[in-house]
This record gives structure tokens, sequence and C-alpha cells, in this order.
């Protein structure tokens, strides 16, 4: 049975402790949105996945049940990173399975400001924490520096690549500097300067190579997606008569669009045509280098299954979505998706390739690094993108005749999501 997203809907991402609000109050915000943009109600959502990473046991149903008391169930998803994909994976899998024809994939996340550290979810310490043999991995190759654990981990796998590659700083920061541009345009982002490579270089050094403005921050926010079935969906009349570029437009679910129509919803759907979750293998750790063991592997094992699934390519993509948490892992991610050869992101994005005009357009919301990264509702917020732009209605973002979107959510510890989408209807 095919799965679609019907309605989605997000926050703006906030600076932690800038807006007076908790994290149900997020929910409530995105929530509701994506209902509306589905032109449902709660009362007709069977399940809940919600993704979380920082609030405490069955914070979930505190969230859910701004939405509403209908006593379903709601499932308390944590997967570092990657938690709001793996949300939306399990309702994708709920609604292919035959479990249910409508599910509510929710995710967000209520930070404090600063680095994060890399005991866990807490800030612990390193002997205790789920990544301990990631990072003895670092500290066996590179040392531990006294900077932010994750920086300093993903800052020396540019080390690495660099040196293995030629890679240069520059190539590292045009990332950034795309990014920044991109998220000009997007009323959700946290920040919306935009930067050139020469002040992206000069930032403060974080972990060098990585400055400041190729670090995704810490974020507020949440994010939602409804998941139907063909069934739900044809009996619901949802999406008939719409296809690309139906639908409303991506302002603030606070009042600037946020995908709401009355009387049914934007009428748009977009099939979830593949998606697959990996997790680290004996590859990550082999080599020793930090450049496997941030997730380079598990990217490219994920993104060929959904390959393989789906009978598409990346050749067959227009826009995509993935997770810069640091420059240097868009660089990856690109030679994991198989946008170039091993060792060539770093002329693929100084190329223009990757931007408006360019053979794709990766991370048109601004991404991680501009967006914003509120752990468990980053993966949602992906798709939720990847919706407005198959849709045909991110507005001055919008990637012009965009049918194929591929989101990609990583995790250390470790989870890839990678998710194939298409515009369409039933």
């Amino acid at each position: 049975m095919k799965a679609y997203v019907a309605g989605v809907g997000m926050t703006r991402f906030e600076k932690p402790e800038t807006r007076e609000w908790q994290y149900w109050d997020m929910v409530r915000e995105a929530g509701n949105a994506a209902l509306a943009d589905a032109g449902i109600s709660y009362a007709d959502v069977e399940q809940v996945p919600v993704g979380y990473c920082f609030q405490p046991s069955t914070a979930g149903q505190r969230a859910a049940y701004e939405l509403g008391l209908t006593g379903i169930p709601v499932y308390n998803v944590n997967n570092n990173c990657a938690t709001g994909s793996t949300a939306l994976m399990l309702a994708r899998q709920l609604v292919e399975g035959g479990a249910a024809d409508c599910v509510l994939a929710l995710g967000f996340e209520k930070m404090k400001r600063g680095s994060l550290g890399g005991g866990g979810a807490d800030g612990g310490d390193f002997a205790t924490s789920p990544v301990a043999r990631h990072y003895g991995v670092m500290a066996a190759r590179h040392g531990f520096e006294m900077t932010p654990p994750t920086a300093q981990i993903f800052g020396d796998a540019a080390r690495e690549h660099m040196e293995k590659y030629g890679t240069t700083e520059a190539q590292l920061a045009a990332v950034a500097a795309k990014n920044h541009r991109h998220s000009a345009h997007n009323p959700y982002a946290q920040f919306r300067d935009v930067y050139d490579v020469d002040d992206i270089l000069a930032a403060r050094v974080v972990h060098r190579p990585l400055t400041k403005l190729q670090c995704s921050p810490t974020s507020d926010g949440a994010a939602a997606a409804v998941v139907v079935s063909e069934r739900f969906a044809e009996e619901r009349g949802l999406g008939a008569g719409a296809g690309a570029g139906a639908g409303s437009g991506a302002g603030l679910a606070t009042g600037e669009g946020a995908g709401v129509a009355s009387g049914g919803g934007s009428g748009s759907l977009v099939e979830i045509v593949a998606q697959a979750m990996t997790t680290d293998t004996e590859e990550s750790f082999a080599s020793g280098s930090c450049v496997d063991v941030v997730g380079q592997p598990m990217s490219r094992a994920a993104a060929r299954q959904v390959y393989e699934r789906s009978g598409l390519g990346i050749e067959d993509v227009d826009v995509v979505e993935l997770h810069d948490c640091f420059s240097i892992n868009e660089l990856l991610t690109y030679e994991a998706l198989g946008m170039c050869a091993p060792g060539e992101s770093g002329k693929l994005v100084e190329s223009g390739a990757t931007t408006y005009g360019g053979r794709w357009v990766v991370n048109p919301s601004g991404g991680l690094i501009s967006k914003g990264h509120p752990l468990g509702a980053t993966g949602i917020a992906q798709v939720a993108e990847l919706v407005w732009q198959l849709r045909g209605t991110a507005g001055e973002r919008q990637v012009p005749g965009a049918e194929v979107g591929l989101a990609h959510n990583i995790g250390l510890g470790g989870a890839a999501v990678v998710t194939l989408l298409r515009a369409g209807s039933v």
C-alpha cells in the first residue's frame, strides 16, 4: 500500500530562550498547521509517533494532548539527530503495513544555548555515552582537544578529507555561504542573513577548519507531517484534481500562510516513493577514519537501498534537503548520495551545481546550518520543505519544475535515513 504526505506544518526555528514557549506550544502550532494543510481533524488520526531528544519520558503524550484527547497510541521516539525522520519512517510503515490509514508524525525540541555535549542527550560523561566508540576513533587518530565534541569529530573528518583529496577551506565555506544565501527567503529559518565565502572564513573558529558560520546552531522548534494511505486519500477526496503546483504557500504557521487552507486542505499529495534507515556496520569503524565514523558509509547504504527500491537514481532528483550539521557533512553526503565521485564534492559545490541554476538545488531551506537544528524536528522539517517544493508552493525559494525530492537525515550513534518523495495524486 502506498503512503502519501497529505499535510505538513512547522514553527519557525528559534534561538533557545528567545521565545516564551514550551515544547507543547511548538507542537500545537506545527501539528494544527499540518492537520489544516491536510484538511482533516485530529479525530481522524489513528496513531502518533513523536520524536524528541531532550525532554523527559512521555513528553510525546504531553505534546500530542495539545491537539486532542482521543486515546490513540502515541510513541516516544529518540534516534539522536535522525529522530524526526525516524518518527516519519514509523508513520510510513504503519500506513504501508495496513496498521493505520492516517498517522501524524511529530518532532520537536526545546534546547539549551551553547554547543551540544558529546556524552549523550544530557551532555553526560563519555564513559557511558552511546557514541563513546565513535569518539574513541577520533581520539585515537587525532587526539582530543578542548573544543565542542561534535564540532571536533566533524572538523577532524574535514581535515582528513582535505589531506586526502585536496579539499580547501574555501570549498567548505562555499557550502555555508550557499545555505545562508538560501535561507534569506525562508520565513521559518533561524538565521536569514547572507554571508559570502570570505565572511564565513573570517568567523570565529570552532574547531579548525570549521568556523561558527559552518556549524548548525542549537534551536527550538517543531514540525509535523500527516501520512495517509491511498484508501484514506480516496475516501476523503484528498489530492483530487491536484498535482504539483497546487496547494498553499509556505509562510509561518502563525499567520503567513503555512500551508493552511479552508475547505479541505491544500489538495496536493506527495508520495513517499521509498525510504530506508541504516545503522553503523563494521565499515564505520574499520578504517579508523572520522569520515567513516560520522556516517558516510551509513548514508551511502541508505541511498543505495532507496534507489534500488524506487527504480530511481540521483539523476532523477531535482531538490535535496540533506543533513548539513557541519559544512563538511554536506560534502560527504554529496559523495554518499552519488552526486559526485569520492573526493570531488568540494569542486561540485564550488561549481554551482548544488544551487539554483545548477544540476540540483541542495538545502533550499537553508539547511541545518542556517534554518536551524532542533534535533527532534529536523527530519520532518526537511520533508516539509520538500513537500512545498514538490507542490510548487515554496515562494521565492521555489526550485523550478521540481518533481522528485530526496531527504537525508543522520544521527551519530548511529542512524541514517534517506527518503525519496515524488509529486502526485492517487
